[in-house]
């Protein structure tokens, strides 16, 4: 039974002077070589770090993969499929795998699950590297939350109370009620009520 291929290529709209003609020539030549029928052909013209949802024919190509239009899908190299980071990919690769559709990257030629074992070592692999991405990165926020609660400084999105703090202050002193404050500032009753109280609190501090 003839082996069915998809290719999948991409281009960004940053590769200046880059082209898909290229890559189609030699991955037609490679499947010629192989035996293998090319059943699809995906072209993307977007940057690899844009989601499935932004690329359209990323997106049908995995759809076609669900119901089984092609057996193997073969790209240019793996940063012309994603270049989402590696656990994005990763989780690319392992879905065309639990879907029984088998890849190969045609400049990395490690990068070949026709062989089980090979598909089983490339798959533990990227996964393992995945993992100590994800690690990473958690040390990183972690450390850059320790850095910023030294330095002092407030975490989260500002809640506005700098800027209204003055006014307020003002407002209060002229014997404004928290409902006519509310009612001429625009903001909440329950917010002003919050920033008279952490005015009081900072005055009796000072």
């Amino acid at each position: 039974m003839t082996i069915r291929a998809a290719l999948y290529l991409r281009v960004s709209t940053t590769d200046k002077g880059q082209e898909t003609d290229n890559q189609l020539l030699q991955l037609k030549e490679f499947c010629d070589r192989q035996g293998w029928s090319i059943a699809f052909t995906y072209v993307d013209r977007e940057s690899g770090r844009k989601g499935r949802r932004e690329r359209g024919d990323f997106s049908r190509m995995f759809e076609d993969a669900g119901k089984r239009k092609f057996d193997v899908l073969v790209f240019w190299s793996l940063d012309r499929f994603s270049r989402e980071g590696i656990r994005k990919t990763i989780a690319y690769l392992q879905q065309l795998d639990h879907l029984k559709v088998k890849f190969k990257s045609y400049t990395e030629p490690l990068l070949d699950t026709e062989n089980e074992l090979v598909a089983h070592i490339v798959l533990g692999v990227l996964a393992y590297l995945a993992q100590q991405e994800a690690v990473k990165i958690s040390e990183r926020t972690k450390a850059g939350l320790q850095r910023v609660r030294v330095q002092g400084k407030t975490l989260g999105r500002p809640d506005g109370f700098e800027q209204w703090k003055d006014q307020l202050v003002n407002m209060s002193a002229a014997g404004y009620s928290q409902g006519r404050i509310a009612r001429e500032t625009g903001l909440a009753y329950n917010t002003v009520k919050n920033y008279l109280a952490r005015i009081s609190i900072k005055n009796r501090v000072t």
